[in-house]
């Protein structure tokens, strides 16, 4: 498996929710792929904070992840 913490992100972080409204920085979880794999992902914070701090999955991961975190908090989409 490819070491998804030597790739590079395909542009800029997309912040994926609308936190912090009342401020320059949006509070959020953004998310950009990574180049060189077919299906890999930078997960990061958008605040100023945050910035560089990156933790890196593959489509799989994120997606085991983000049914769990929906089932366990009993969100609905």
């Amino acid at each position: 498996m490819t070491n998804l913490y030597e790739l590079q992100l395909t542009g800029e972080l997309v912040a994926q929710c609308g936190g912090n409204l009342n401020s320059d920085a949006e509070s959020c979880v953004g998310v950009a792929p990574l180049t060189g794999a077919d299906d890999a992902f930078a997960v990061g914070d958008t605040k100023p904070e945050g910035k560089g701090q990156l933790l890196c999955f593959t489509g799989q991961e994120l997606d085991n992840f983000a049914t769990k975190w929906v089932t366990d908090r009993g969100l609905t989409v």
